[in-house]
């Protein structure tokens, strides 16, 4: 018998799908199989969020910012989520602003997640008998969760809406004495009760529990000149010819089913929010009244981007004809 020496064989060569494939592809397949991370503010708006989960198979890690959007606009350009469910004003005011960074602002608006517009409760401590209604706050101390949030953003909205930017105030835009950054709710409830800040604006009924407790007291509302909630996506996720990642196409599709089934159980909707998100029945089914979602969650309207922009120049938190545009903000436009 005749013996091949080992060293004339040929070596066996094993290759991987990645030296076989296009290094696109292979890149394409492993975006495509990572679920994506999405920030969101846990209140009873997000219960769409968890009903496509929980019910249509929603892949994708939920990160919960209960400081809500400034924060998320700080955690999508450090790359600690992709996607993020936010509010209307902070995300356009996050790159309206001149030399924003990262140089492409970070995200770009791509959807709408809530059609109807945002009731901004105005509180004060309970005690705080010389604040008695919103003429009183005027010149006082905002306390704000972050700078560029909703909250610090509505402050120069209610100013603006008040008269309280005179004219000499045109440049600096400065209606109160001072902002003070809490970073949470309960640091704001606590800083309206021991003077630290003299009032702050969050939405009604997650701060309506506080007033049946006694713990803040109510002394106005402000509602948003525009839809309240919008969906955002990292540039990272933004490929050649302004395609979007395909998670995201997808996640819009998931949104709708939860969407969809949220308002044909609205039972069940009281229920999650009653129970998983620290809020009443009673407020809950209230609530229910006044929001709605939108059939389709792609895309985003300009014209309510437009709007919100020319209402944000004239507040002074942003400056027209600087930043970014509305074209440039929006990826998706209906």
């Amino acid at each position: 018998m005749e013996f091949v020496s080992s060293e004339l064989s040929s070596p066996v060569c094993y290759l991987s799908e990645r030296d076989i494939l296009p290094a696109s592809t292979t890149d394409d397949m492993a975006s495509e199989a990572k679920p994506l991370r999405i920030g969101y503010v846990p209140e009873h708006f997000s219960t769409p969020i968890h009903f496509a989960k929980r019910h249509f198979g929603l892949s994708a890690e939920l990160i919960p910012f209960p400081s809500g959007t400034g924060h998320m606009i700080t955690a999508i350009r450090a790359g600690e989520i992709d996607v993020a469910i936010g509010l209307t004003e902070g995300w356009i005011a996050g790159l309206g602003k001149e030399n924003v960074e990262p140089a492409d602002g970070g995200y770009r608006l791509v959807g709408t997640y809530v059609e109807t517009p945002l009731c901004w409760a105005i509180s004060t401590g309970t005690s705080r008998a010389e604040i008695q209604d919103v003429s009183s706050l005027k010149g006082g101390k905002i306390g704000v969760s972050r700078v560029g949030s909703g909250s610090y953003v509505m402050g120069y909205v209610l100013a603006d809406q008040q008269g309280w930017l005179s004219a000499e105030d045109s440049e600096k835009k400065e209606p109160f004495k001072d902002t003070v950054v809490l970073n949470t709710f309960a640091n704001l409830r606590r800083a309206v009760n021991d003077g630290e800040a003299d009032f702050f604006m969050w939405e009604h009924f997650t701060s309506k529990k506080y007033y049946d407790s006694g713990e803040i007291r109510r002394v106005g509302e402000i509602y948003t000149p525009w839809s309240s909630w919008k969906i955002v996506a990292s540039t990272s996720l933004i490929g050649e010819g302004s395609k979007l990642d395909g998670r995201v196409e997808e996640l819009f599709g998931k949104l709708n089913e939860g969407i969809k089934y949220f308002n044909e159980h609205l039972d069940e909707a009281v229920q999650f929010i009653s129970t998983e998100l620290d809020y009443s029945e009673e407020d809950a089914r209230e609530w229910l009244k006044t929001v709605k979602f939108p059939v389709d969650t792609r895309g985003v309207d300009i014209k309510v981007v437009d709007k919100t922009v020319g209402l944000l120049c004239k507040a002074g938190v942003l400056k027209e004809g600087l930043g970014m545009q509305p074209a440039e903000m929006t990826l998706l436009q209906r």
